[in-house]
């Protein structure tokens, strides 16, 4: 292995720095002895909060951001507690080598990250920098003879991003604090993704559906050839698809004027008239059909295709894609490059020459560029690691099953993407009559035959749902061979409504794909903004598709009206360009964040955008109109409905309003009007009074609440003359020097609540069984040692409790039937893992070709799960019980033992620090430049 550095000390040795403990055993079995290979575990320092600064900092103008406002936005790093014990043992080395290589990733934060190794470890040998785009021993002998020194450009670039976003986030986060709800967050890049998702449930909200009919028949030639063809024109104008209508349910008017719109009246009519009509064929044209082999892959790209093909959410895919990088699989997987190196390529054409043969490469190699906006082209696409590719049965025995999936579709992609076009011919026919009423009716069919598959034989990229198109069929479709007036019968000639659909809500890929042609942050964050938003309860996943919140639009409407510019798509992939700039040099940092932060000449800065907010009515900031005089409401416990009452105008409340809450897996766009109202109605036996406990004499009520109906008692408040005297007769309490204490004001008793059985309806809740669960826990008695048993109902049921021993009650009119007796019999009896009585299986699926043992679906305590009574794993939540399969239940079991049992964590192990973004190196520059 050659290396660059003398031995300048005794030692002999030098110390590599890699992110990932992960890369240190397969680097170091490539370097030998003459290099200690460690990791620094991702970043090593970052900017702290606030309150973690020096006390004589806090008052400086470095106090509100930890970033120095007044001196070029200097940011103040710390290095982080849980790396102190780390950077300690990498200084011990450091002193026994005589050189360091600094081998973090080639992106901008690997960048950074060596940068701040040089700034905290301070060595007195020669320091190097190199990168690996893959980890295979030709990658690392190649990075050797490619040294370089840190580029300051790229530092500077990622330190950018990390004070933008420091004071993107801690200067609006605060708003929504104040006028949303607390523990929310703004980011650059999340606050955006967001949006998209809000918009696209605003329009599906406002969506009409249209409905439009069409006319399919079967036509035989006169070789008894049958096909398919659909009525595309009558009487010259062209029949109305789904793509015609807009969200209002009307024609577009573009194309309102050039096509008939058939409601069902007009298209059986027609249907009826064309049954004994007379068809021949109008127009044969054939072409030659070409499709090229999609581009390698990038991170946006494998990201969207794993989750097609794959069903991986994007977290997944970068975390199996992480551990294929750093064992030396694939190569670097944060890119936004579609270009393959010449040994790559060569490696490509050489497979698929020995599994698919010399007819399926192409004469030349193909050479692809990004269409992305703002692509960073520093590292190779995703591709197979070294300068051969393995083929997935040769690495099938060293993978767990994710894994070998995934790197199964990045083998596949890179050898198809070197592979020849597929070839074809596509024939499309027209044929028509005239009906019985003087109408006349064109029909179309088509289709394609491929007669070479090229490309296809290894691997076809997938596509996502569009709504109101048609959906290409799949495979291919035969025609027979027609000529211009030829006679055709038709039969089945029949009529066919269609109801056009609301937008399809964003999966994970759908919103990847869209960010990525936005430009909006960079493919290699994408995983994280992705799982941010979710974390944050701006959006929820239901079966794959990304559903937002009310809170979202709370969060959205705010930022619109009064940070328009931060939440704009063209806006933000402006500051992806900008950070590009300084990338390359072409903009100095602290200019951009002085125009960033105070504004100055076209820009406005956020700094006098928030100090000139003036007042945000956050009544109407959390407030939808659903229905005419119902509106949404987003609360402190959540959303609700609220019609009628009268505005307060000293406090700005509503009084005596009627109430709803919405539930809580109700999607926004199926609150219609029509729901709102039946909610509504509902609430109003929320609140229902059932009378007065008869030893208390407060009120007793029903509620409906955000998770289900409930019983709770009305505390009256206490009056100012209570309050006084009861602070009169609290005994005066003295600080250590003398000075009374102040008194504080009672605090406010906790009135009984609980939640009504599943039997129970809130309708018809009486007071005497709303007494009866308020009284719970129910004491039966103690046992022979004097231990109390009490019966009460819980999370997960009602049950048994004496002292730290619970056992499970099978329904909840045991919780006032059960005697003591019956109680002791139970903890007579051995105690039992679950809740009594086993319960039949949800689904049986055969036995497991691995265990032999047979595979069911049981319920369990967190939800669904799979067994076959040796290994268990949790049905996927974006997966349902209809949907899964034999196959998919194998699979998902055979993923968990490849995992193996989980690891207990000790104090002595260390996890690799997550790191997510990957952007572009730029030329090189010295050191001494920072």
């Amino acid at each position: 292995m050659p290396t660059k550095a003398k031995s300048t000390t005794e030692h002999g040795k030098s110390l590599l720095i890699v992110e990932s403990p992960s890369k240190v055993k397969t680097i170091s079995g490539y370097l030998g002895d003459a290099f200690e290979v460690e990791s620094s575990m991702g970043h090593i320092r970052d900017l702290p909060q606030p309150s973690e600064l020096p006390e004589e900092l806090k008052k400086t103008p470095v106090g509100k951001f930890a970033v120095d406002l007044e001196n070029n936005f200097e940011p103040y790093y710390v290095v982080n507690p849980d790396k102190k014990k780390k950077v300690t043992e990498l200084k011990r080395k450091l002193k026994e080598s005589d050189a360091l290589y600094l081998a973090t990733d080639g992106d901008r934060e690997g960048e950074a990250i060596a940068w701040h190794l040089l700034q905290v470890l301070k060595p007195k040998v020669p320091v190097y920098r190199l990168t690996f785009p893959e980890i295979t021993r030709e990658a690392v002998e190649r990075a050797f003879g490619e040294l370089r020194e840190i580029d300051s450009d790229l530092v500077d670039a990622q330190e950018t991003r990390r004070v933008l976003d420091r004071l993107y986030g801690y200067e609006i986060s605060p708003v929504l604090w104040r006028k949303v709800s607390r523990g929310l967050s703004a980011g650059r890049v999340q606050s955006v993704a967001t949006r998209l998702v809000v918009e696209r449930e605003r329009a599906r909200m406002a969506f009409r559906s249209a409905n439009y009919w069409d006319l399919t028949g079967t036509f035989t030639t006169e070789k008894s050839e049958s096909f398919t063809a659909k009525l595309t024109a009558v009487d010259g104008a062209r029949v109305a698809t789904g793509k015609d209508f807009g969200e209002d349910g009307a024609l577009k008017p573009a194309a309102a004027s050039k096509t008939v719109h058939l409601d069902e009246q007009t298209a059986t009519a027609l249907a009826a008239a064309l049954a004994e009509a007379s068809f021949t064929v109008r127009s044969v044209e054939t072409k030659p059909y070409t499709r090229r082999p999609a581009a390698p892959f990038t991170t946006s790209t494998l990201q969207q295709e794993a989750a097609r093909k794959l069903r991986f959410s994007s977290r997944s895919t970068m975390q199996v894609a992480q551990r294929l990088y750093e064992n030396g699989y694939i190569t670097y997987m944060r890119t936004d490059s579609v270009a393959l190196s010449t040994q790559a390529i060569n490696a490509a054409r050489k497979q698929a020459n020995e599994l698919y043969g010399a007819d399926y490469v192409p004469d030349k190699p193909r050479v692809y560029a990004s269409k992305s906006k703002n692509a960073q082209e520093a590292h190779e696409a995703i591709r197979p690691a070294g300068d051969s590719f393995r083929t997935p049965s040769q690495v099938k025995s060293e993978l767990s099953s994710d894994e070998f999936r995934l790197y199964e579709l990045i083998w596949k992609r890179t050898v198809a993407s070197q592979m020849a076009d597929a070839k074809g011919q596509t024939a499309s026919i027209k044929l028509g009559a005239v009906s019985s009423d003087s109408r006349d009716a064109e029909f179309s069919a088509s289709g394609t035959v491929i007669t070479f598959r090229g490309f296809l034989a290894a691997y076809e990229e997938g596509t996502d749902v569009v709504a109101n198109e048609e959906k290409d069929a799949k495979g291919e479709k035969r025609l027979p061979q027609l000529a211009e007036g030829n006679p055709l019968s038709a039969s089945d000639i029949a009529a066919a409504g269609h109801d056009t659909t609301p937008p399809a809500r964003y999966t994970e890929a759908s919103l990847v794909k869209v960010m990525d042609e936005l430009g909006i942050g960079r493919p290699s964050t994408y995983a994280a903004v992705i799982s941010t938003i979710q974390d944050r309860g701006y959006v929820n996943v239901r079966g794959g598709a990304l559903v937002p919140s009310w809170t979202a639009f709370s969060v959205v409407r705010l930022l619109e009206e009064h940070f328009d510019k931060y939440v704009d798509y063209e806006f933000t992939a402006a500051m992806e360009e900008d950070l590009d700039r300084i990338a390359r040099g072409e903009e100095k940092r602290a200019d951009w964040l002085q125009g960033f932060y105070f504004g100055g000449g076209p820009r406005r800065g956020l700094k006098p955008i928030v100090d000139n907010l003036g007042d945000i009515d956050a009544r109407a900031i959390n407030s939808i109109e659903i229905a005419d005089g119902i509106n949404l409401r987003v609360g402190k416990f959540g959303p609700y409905l609220e019609q009628g009452g009268e505005l307060d105008t000293e406090t700005g409340e509503i009084k005596d309003p009627v109430r709803a809450n919405v539930p809580a897996d109700l999607a926004p766009d199926e609150l219609t009007a029509e729901k709102a109202a039946e909610l509504i109605e509902q609430g109003k036996q929320d609140g229902r009074e059932l009378g007065t406990d008869p030893e208390t004499g407060r009120t007793i009520v029903a509620r409906d609440g955000r998770f289900g109906p409930y019983v709770t008692e009305v505390i009256p408040e206490m009056t100012e003359e209570e309050i006084q005297a009861y602070l009169d007769a609290q005994p005066t309490e003295y600080y250590k020097n003398g000075n009374p204490k102040p008194k504080k004001k009672p605090k406010k008793e906790k009135p009984r609540t609980a939640s009504l059985f599943k039997s129970m309806d809130l309708a018809t809740v009486t007071l005497e069984d709303a007494l009866k669960l308020m009284s719970l826990p129910r004491v039966l008695g103690t046992d022979s040692e004097g231990t109390e048993i009490t019966v009460q109902n819980g999370r997960f049921g009602p049950y048994l409790k004496k002292g730290s021993d619970s056992r499970s009650l099978n329904s909840e009119e045991e919780i006032f039937t059960i005697t003591l007796e019956q109680a002791l019999e139970i903890y007579s009896q051995p105690k039992q893992r679950g809740r009594g009585a086993a319960k039949p299986p949800l689904a049986e699926f055969g036995d497991d070709p691995v265990s032999e043992k047979k595979i069911v679906v049981k319920d369990g305590r967190f939800g669904p799960y799979i067994t076959d009574g040796v290994t268990n794993i949790t049905v996927p939540r974006s997966e349902t019980l209809e949907s899964l399969t034999r196959e998919r239940a194998i699979e998902l079991l055979a993923e968990k033992r490849a995992k193996g049992p989980a690891k207990r964590k000790t104090p002595a192990k260390k996890t690799a620090a997550k790191k997510t973004t990957a952007k572009k190196p730029a030329a090189k520059k010295t050191t001494s430049q920072k």
